[in-house]
Order: C-alpha cells, then structure tokens, then sequence
C-alpha cells in the first residue's frame, strides 16, 4: 500500500502542477506589459513576490537523504535523467543501471536525494544508494517468498561469479549457474539474468543465488516422465554432457545416463576422449536404471556385438597371431589380436631364460608383436600367448650341446648363501656351489669370490633336465692340489706362515698361495706369553691333517714348549750321569780305607765335599 502511495503522489502532485501553471499562465497574460518586452524587457504588473511563491509551490519539497520516486525523461550513453518534480531535472550515471538493460524513458524509479544543488545548481541523485537502502529488506523478501528476482552479473570469481542484486553483491556458485557443467564462464559477465535468492547469511551479510534453481523443478517433472517409459534394454539417442576419466554423463533429454568406462567399447580404452568428444550425439543403450536415486545405466559397445563371437572359428592353439601391446604390466603384457579380443603373454613366456625379469625389458605399449597361441578358451573368452616359443628351446639336446665334463664361459647373473648362478647362453643356467669355487680357499660367500656381470670358466659337473638346471663346478679346471698337500704337509712337520684373520677361537694362517691352515687360540702363545697379531710370520707345526675335509691345523706354542722339554730332559740325564759317577768313587774309597795316609784323609774329605755338593744340586 505504502508503494502504491508512493507512486500515486508523484501522479497527483503532477496533475496540480499543470493546472497551477495553466492558472498562472493565463493571469500573467492579462497583466502582461507589451511596451517593456518590445524595448527588451520582460516584466509583470503583478507582485513578484507572490509570483515566486507561486512557483515555488508548484516544486515538490525535497529534503537531502531522502528516498524518493522519479520519472526517466532521458537516456544517454553516459547519463540518466531523471524527473523527481524539482525546479531541476537529477543525473545519475547510466552504470547505476547496468542490472536492467531494459530501461525506458517514463519508467519510475527510486533515487536518493544526495545534494538539492552542486556548483553548477545541478540536482544530484544516486540511484544505487536508493536500492542499497532497501535492497537488504527486499532479498530478505525475496528469500522467504521464493521470489524470482533480476541481477547483473558484474564478474567472475574464484568458484562461480558475482551478481549485482538490489544493488548488493550476491554470489553466483558454479555449480548453480545451470543443471549442464559449464565450460566458459565468461560468456556470462555483462548479462542480465533472472535468480532465486537460496541462501542468506544474517551475520556477515552475504548472499547466495541461483539460476539453476529456476530450471530444477522443470527438469524434475521431465525426469519423472522420462523415468517412467524406461525400460531394460532401450535404445535411446543422447548428447555426452560430460566426460571423466572413470566414465560419460549423456543427457537423455532432461534426466542424464552414465556410460562406464567398461561399456564404451568392447576394446580396452585408456580414457573416454578416444571414444566420444562432448556434445557429441549418438545411441545408447539402458542397461539398468534406479527409480528412487534417479541413476541410469548406459551402455554403448553394448549395441554391437562381442568380438569373440566374431573371431576366427579355425583358430587354434598352436597358431601364430600378431597383436599390438595394450597394457604392460610386471607380470606380462596384453596384446589386442583383434578389436576387443586380447591375449596374455606372460613374462615366462617371453624368454627361455629362467632369470626374474621384469615385461617391460622386452617390450612397450604400442609395439607390434607376432605370439604363439598357448592356451584358448572361447566359453571364458580367455586366451595365453608366448613369444619364446618362435624360437627352439635350448634345452633340446642339451646333452649334446654341453655334456657333462666339458668346459665353457658363463656370466655370473646371481648370488645366493650357497652358490652362484650363472647362464651360459640365453635360456641355459646353472649353479656353481660354493663349495665348487676354489680346492684350497675358504669362501664364505660368492661375492669374496667373484662378483654379478663378471665371466667365469665353469665344468658341468651333472645335468637336470627336467629342472632345467645345469650343476657347474669351477675349481674342477684345476687338478686337486690337496693330493699334493698330503705328503708337503705331514703331521709334525714344520711350516712358516703369516696370519691373515684372527677371532676369538683362534687364527687363519697363509702357508703359502693356495693353502691355509687354523691355528687353535692355545696354540698361538709365543714362549714370552704374548698372542701374535695379524701379518705376523711364525713357525707353525702340523698337528693335525684332513684331505677328505681340506683341513689342516697348525700349532706355533708346541714348537718352543717340545724344544724347552728336550733341554729339560738332557739336563736330568747329565746330572744323573755324574751323581752315579760320584757314588762310584765313594765305593772305591771305602773298599781302601784301611790303607789310607793322612794325605789320604785330606783327598777324602775334598772328595765327600764335592758329593755333598752334588746331591744338594740334585
């Protein structure tokens, strides 16, 4: 109501005005002075006061800040003018309208009274603040009215765009601009569109808008009648809307089907831009469809038939097929020999070789392969090929080829606790125990011996064929030099090494190039009491020999202890000696004594001194 008289009194206030003027207009003529206005002046019998009040009560009474109704009288490139019943007419910019382009000379509008009069004696107004005023109250209405009001899109930003509403900025989501993704946001900015207000938030003032919502509801109903007539099976036409990496979203015309990646075509595809491009038409198929969640099912290779039905009825295992490389993997590749019908060459199949090796060391994707049919199975539409099979197995005649005995240059390609794998020709491996790598060296592990890319002069020592295993042996180049050994280094006999390891239990000994021996940690004592340290040279006795076990164990303290009871023992048996001597004498003397002289007695005495001596040493 209160708009409704805000409109009308500009009506009436206009209506006064022109029978004001009418009135004065025709009172002004009677008393009208001719002689004046031909000597170039104009002027009225009447009072001139009273004439001005006159006037002035035809002006409306306009106060700063005020918010009231105009009338547009002229529109410009740069200016609107605007009519509010002043004694002048208001400017306000044409930008303050960009949020309806519509706009046309005699339409009311509300403006905000700025300045009564600028420099120039310019009535100044501002249409923007006037909806500024108001417009919160009204999008506030808006919302709760589910009104569907006007805006100007002003811009975009990050997430969607920013829309001029009553003179406030709302935003404009993306995903709310329309029920299609949008693809070129610009195509927007600088136009008028119509919105529904959906979200307000109080505290911060913000505001949110949407166009989508006005084509929801219209879009539901189409849905439902859409939903209704579908059925399993149903061909339809659709246009692809969107397209992701896991499938294609087609709108059916109004309600839109997802075609999975896996229905595209019967072919593997690596991303659905290599079948469809987007606002392309074409025929689906309905595959399943979800009254309730709205989901619908497509499919696309469903509309031709399946490649295996088509492939060739004679073809058997055995037979070479050519294919191009689809999908690599660790475990082997899949080559398509046909639009949809794909077979497996597994990394076992693509080398006689029996190493662990990756599929991607024989072969990419793209590449163009010619395969041996190993295994077909049309009901599980499975199929198993293999490469290596175009060459002849290595293992053919093997006996011949490397008969046990004979001798060759392997490639050392693996090491393990126990031995060393090495192959000797592609698809040819073989093991070389540890215990076969050297007659005299102990090895603990191969890497002390040898080292992976290295060759190695090898004897085959047995063949498994059903393994498909050669037993090797590198020390049999060799004569075995512990038959030697056995007479060089006999029991007792006495050697010179260096010590090259030590532990707690005892110490290795170098006794030459090709020979070592153990020396136990009691048999190392010096005859000082010291130990001997590493690259010390000492004298060694063998103490103990084994060609079966290639062992022989030393002893440097038996040398010095055996020495120093040899002297021990000859010193006793010279001492002995000169006690029995001695008692001899005493013997000799006895049987004589009654013959003896005084210098007798004297020797005597000196005699029985010194045996007294004697037998204290003793």
């Amino acid at each position: 109501m209160e708009a409704q008289a805000v409109a009308e009194a500009p009506v009436a206030e206009n209506a006064a005005e022109k029978t004001s003027k009418k009135v004065a207009a025709s009172a002004s003529l009677e008393n009208f002075d001719w002689d004046a206005y031909e000597q170039g002046m104009i002027g009225f019998t009447g009072d001139k006061k009273e004439i001005t009040e006159a006037y002035d009560k035809t002006l409306s009474n306009i106060q700063v800040g005020e918010v009231v109704e105009g009338t547009v009288i002229g529109i410009t490139k740069r200016e609107v003018v605007v009519n509010i019943g002043y004694k002048s007419e208001g400017i306000i910019p044409v930008s303050e309208f960009r949020y309806n382009p519509e706009l046309a000379v005699g339409e009311k509008v509300e403006v905000y009274v700025e300045s009564a009069e600028d420099k120039k004696g310019q009535l100044l107004l501002s249409h923007k603040k006037a909806r500024q005023l108001k417009s919160w109250d009204r999008v506030n209405l808006a919302l709760e009215n589910d009104e569907i009001i006007k805006g100007y899109i002003k811009c975009r930003t990050k997430g969607g765009m920013i829309v001029d509403v009553f003179g406030i900025e709302a935003f404009l989501p993306g995903s709310q601009i329309d029920v299609k993704p949008i693809r070129d946001y610009d195509i927007y900015v600088d136009k008028t569109m119509e919105f529904k207000v959906v979200k307000i938030n109080q505290e911060f003032r913000n505001v949110v808008v949407s166009h989508k919502a006005l084509i929801e509801a219209e879009l539901e109903q189409q849905k439902k009648e859409i939903m209704s007539k579908l059925e399993k099976g149903q061909i339809l036409e659709g246009t692809v809307k969107n397209i992701t990496s896991y499938g294609v979203f087609i709108d059916l015309g109004g309600v839109d089907g997802l075609v999975h990646i896996t229905d595209l075509s019967w072919g593997r595809v690596n991303h659905p831009e290599e079948i469809v491009q987007l606002d392309q038409k074409l025929n689906v198929v309905i595959l399943d469809f979800d009254d309730q969640k709205k989901r619908i099912a497509l499919g696309i290779k469903q509309l031709s038939a399946h490649p295996w039905e088509a492939l060739d009825a004679n073809l058997k295992v055995g037979d070479k097929v050519k294919g191009k490389v689809v999908v690599m993997a660790d475990y082997g590749a899949f080559v398509e020999i046909a639009p949809g019908v794909e077979g497996l060459i597994h990394v076992s199949e693509m080398s006689w070789s029996q190493h662990l090796r990756s599929a991607q060391e024989f072969m990419k994707v793209g590449d163009e392969v010619e395969a041996v049919v190993l295994t077909l199975d049309r009901d599980e539409r499975k199929m198993s090929l293999g490469i290596k099979q175009l060459t002849p197995d290595p293992w053919a005649g093997i006996e011949e080829k490397y008969p046990v005995g004979s001798k060759h240059t392997a490639k050392v390609r693996n090491f393990t606790n126990f031995g060393v794998f090495v192959e000797i020709e592609e698809g040819i491996d073989g093991l070389i125990h540890i215990s076969d790598l050297s007659w005299t060296k102990k090895v603990k592990h191969p890497a002390e011996f040898t080292q992976i890319g290295a060759d190695i002069e090898v004897v085959v020592l047995e063949i498994d064929k059903e393994n498909r295993r050669l037993s090797l042996g590198h020390k049999q180049l060799e004569d075995n030099p512990w038959d030697e050994f056995e007479s060089q280094f006999a029991i007792d006999s006495v050697h010179e090494g260096t010590i090259t390891e030590m532990n707690d239990k005892g110490a290795v000994v170098s006794l030459g190039e090709n020979i070592e021996g153990f020396a136990n940690i009691k048999q190392l004592q010096k005859e000082d009491g010291s130990m001997p340290k590493v690259g010390d040279k000492l004298d060694f006795k063998v103490i103990e020999f084994s060609k079966a076990t290639k062992r022989i164990m030393l002893s440097h303290s038996r040398i010095w202890d055996e020495s120093k009871r040899a002297a021990e023992k000859a010193e006793r048996a010279e001492k002995k000696a000169a006690a029995e001597s001695a008692s001899a004498s005493v013997k000799k003397i006895n049987a004589n004594v009654e013959k003896t002289t005084l210098g007798d007695i004297a020797g005597l005495a000196e005699l029985k001194a010194q045996m007294e001596q004697a037998e204290n040493k003793e």
